[in-house]
């Protein structure tokens, strides 16, 4: 039996094949933290070892999915090289671990998603929002170039001109025009959405397992396509950032809730 023990921010629950994965630091609205950021890189694989999970379904704790990396952690990685080395090779994992787990995972939006959140929402085969969850990738609005997920899925979702639109102008969506615009498989009202994403699960979980881990398998050859050029390269781009004067500008606009003065746009 596959031990769990070691995972503080993630709430697992497992019944008949399914597994409940919910992000529960509340307080923070589900923010990762060093140690949930860790916790979102591994247990894809410990997913993929335990027998007993055929799909996973992924959500948050309260009213939000994830409000992306805190505070905290953003301070600690500007101009350190072994906090920025670590970051982005968990980064990496997210993406890569969820995209080579072979069993389906349905990610069920309940709220505001962004940043490495939002990499787990968008990066499951099935993703589900509310209709009021608030979508934005917030890595411009930083200071730092969109890593993390965006490069390897959202053209691939919504096309190269709605991904370029809101990943460069950090806009919010709600999840009907994620919908509308295909970053997201379907929105539901939020009183539905857990219902909407049990119930699918149910119908993966009992279907035949091989045609559907292959099948996905199948499909994620476009994602590793992208992976090896765009994906790879916007992670080394993010990196950099944090060695520049924008990301303490922007982190501390975002703390004072006021409209950033990037130092690179100054005359």
């Amino acid at each position: 039996m596959t031990d769990y023990s070691s995972y503080q921010h993630l709430l697992i629950e497992k019944a008949d094949g399914i597994m409940t994965l919910t992000m529960n630091r509340p307080e923070s609205l589900n923010s990762a933290n060093f140690r949930l950021h860790n916790e979102l890189s591994r247990i894809w694989l410990d997913i993929a070892a335990d027998p007993e999970v055929r799909v996973a379904v992924v959500t948050g704790a309260g009213d939000a999915f994830s409000a992306g990396g805190d505070f905290e952690m953003i301070e600690q990685a500007i101009d350190n090289p072994a906090i920025i080395a670590q970051n982005t090779q968990e980064a990496s994992d997210i993406v890569y671990n969820i995209l080579n787990l072979d069993k389906p995972i349905i990610s069920a939006i309940n709220g505001v998603a962004v940043g490495a959140g939002l990499a787990v929402a968008l990066m499951a085969d099935i993703s589900i929002a509310a209709e009021d969850a608030r979508i934005t990738d917030g890595h411009i609005r930083l200071g730092v170039a969109a890593g993390d997920h965006a490069a390897i899925i959202w053209p691939l979702l919504c096309g190269m001109a709605k991904a370029k639109y809101y990943l460069l102008t950090c806009e919010f969506l709600d999840g009907k025009e994620a919908e509308r615009i295909g970053l997201v498989s379907m929105c539901v009202p939020r009183t539905e959405l857990m219902e909407t994403a049990m119930r699918i699960a149910r119908r993966l979980a009992d279907g035949p397992q091989p045609a559907i881990r292959f099948t996905k398998r199948a499909l994620n050859q476009w994602l590793r396509q992208a992976g090896h050029t765009s994906f790879d390269y916007s992670l080394l781009a993010e990196a950099l950032g944090f060695f520049g004067d924008d990301v303490k500008e922007g982190l501390a606009a975002l703390r004072e809730r006021r409209r950033p003065e990037y130092p690179s746009a100054s005359a």
